[in-house]
């Protein structure tokens, strides 16, 4: 696979190690080590219910492009039913790139039925803990672009390229300035300007800005499920609406039976008995 380098300062950048700071895999390091004791449990739980509510294997493995156009492989959480088809996301991924001006709206917000029972959730970014193996394998840090699928970088232009200059990262500065609600060009621009403005602590400060966003869009999964229930109800409510008769002496013209619910039916009954000679003990 040819690398799409475009003005590059020097030849040392042409070697990959040359252009990751010490500072970026000390601070990972350590950040790693210290959220070990809850990370671990976390991901065995979330392993565990994987395994309990879909047939096939805990991780998803795929190829992608990091730092300087280096393949690698990146692990995540199986979110999909096993073999689920990705033609359709790839469809998507390549129209959003020639379409500049449309929003970068996942499949998941229209409902996407390759998803497995609860993946929505987890595809608020739990699904993304996997990874944790690729920052400690040098393959990408803590904060960076997220790493483009072969066929995704197939479609670069040259100064899209560019966004290989940083490591590729768990989240980074698209995510935690709208994410889905950007184009794919502006998710470009603001990787390029990580990537040539880059420090400890602006690092640290995507991070504490990532915790926020994960919780709205957890938030977010959950209101659409919500929402989905409700219609789900509506609809079978209107499905069960029972068929009520008309009183004998109160009938129609043309004799037609008439669908009503319990609470018109209670009511339909009262009016029938007021309006005969029948004493209701109701009195105005």
């Amino acid at each position: 696979m040819e690398l799409k380098l475009i003005d590059l300062v020097s030849s040392d950048f042409l070697y990959p190690d040359a252009g990751i700071p010490c500072w970026k895999r000390v601070l990972d390091s350590v950040l790693i080590v210290a959220a070990l004791p809850v990370i671990v449990p976390i991901m065995l739980l979330i392993a565990l219910y994987i395994k309990l509510v879909s047939p096939g294997p805990v991780f998803f493995r795929q190829e992608r492009i990091g730092f300087y156009g280096q393949p690698f492989t990146l692990f995540k959480f199986r979110t999909m039913h096993a073999n689920a088809p990705t033609a359709s996301h790839e469809q998507l991924l390549e129209d959003l790139i020639s379409n500049s001006s449309k929003p970068m709206t996942k499949m998941d917000e229209k409902g996407d039925s390759r998803i497995i029972r609860g993946g929505g959730i987890l595809r608020a970014g739990l699904d993304e803990l996997p990874q944790l193996i690729n920052v400690l394998r040098g393959e990408m840090s803590l904060v960076g672009p997220r790493p483009c699928t072969p066929k995704e970088y197939r479609q670069y232009s040259p100064w899209h390229s560019r966004r290989l200059e940083a490591l590729p990262g768990l989240t980074g500065l698209w995510q935690v300035s709208g994410k889905n609600k950007l184009t794919f060009e502006q998710m470009i621009q603001l990787d390029i300007h990580y990537a040539e403005h880059s420090s400890v602590w602006l690092d640290l400060q995507i991070m504490l800005r990532t915790f926020p966003v994960l919780i709205s869009q957890a938030r977010d999964v959950v209101s659409r499920r919500l929402a989905a229930q409700r219609k789900a109800v509506v609809a079978t409510v209107e499905e069960g609406l029972e068929e009520v008769p008309v009183h004998r002496g109160h009938a129609n013209s043309s004799g037609r039976r008439i669908f009503r619910t319990r609470k018109d039916k209670k009511c339909q009954t009262r009016l029938t008995l007021e309006s005969s000679a029948v004493d209701t003990g109701v009195r105005t």
